[in-house]
């Protein structure tokens, strides 16, 4: 099982069968969110899980933010998979369990979803459906109810994102 690992920006080897929190850093964690594209890039335009992860942070309270602004960090490591085909492969989630779990070790915080984090993550989706996906007309059951913010979204460059996610990281993280 050597070979099971995946390169990290850094160089950095990572285990997602046998995660080490050593293995975790923040800049992989900024480079490979900030470089995926949320909805398996099916958007108007590209607009990141990085980008995504700040604007979730933007809409808890303070002592939310760290834990919402790291609520996707194992997609860094994992990818963004598209939740019909997690539904369909439980062991997947249970890895990405597992690596959330040495990621919120790695920095002290708890990445549980909180129920306030888990509705910013609905209205970021709620709001992402509305000004990245215009022909994806049909409703999705999992935002009944959840209304999208006022302000239209600005997608920012792979670059710009991991600038704005290393930057709010710093500032919760000191």
């Amino acid at each position: 099982m050597k070979s099971n690992y995946i390169s990290t920006y850094l160089g950095n080897r990572f285990f997602p069968l046998e995660p080490r929190i050593d293995d975790i850093d923040i800049e992989d964690i900024a480079h490979g969110l900030a470089y995926q594209c949320r909805f398996n890039g099916q958007t108007r335009t590209f607009y990141s899980v990085a980008q995504h992860s700040v604007f979730v942070a933007d809409l808890v309270p303070d002592e939310l933010k760290p834990a919402a602004l790291l609520h996707d960090a194992a997609e860094a490591y994992l990818g963004d998979m598209v939740k019909p085909l997690k539904l369909l492969l439980p062991e997947f989630s249970r890895i990405e369990d597992r690596v959330t779990e040495i990621i919120g070790e790695r920095f002290g915080v708890d990445l549980q979803h909180h129920p306030v984090t888990k509705q910013a993550d609905l209205i970021a989706l709620a709001t992402e459906k509305r000004d990245l996906m215009p022909f994806s007309t049909e409703d999705w059951s999992s935002l009944t109810g959840v209304e999208p913010v006022d302000d239209r979204l600005m997608p920012l460059q792979p670059e710009q994102a991991k600038r704005v996610f290393l930057e709010m990281f710093e500032r919760l993280f000191p």
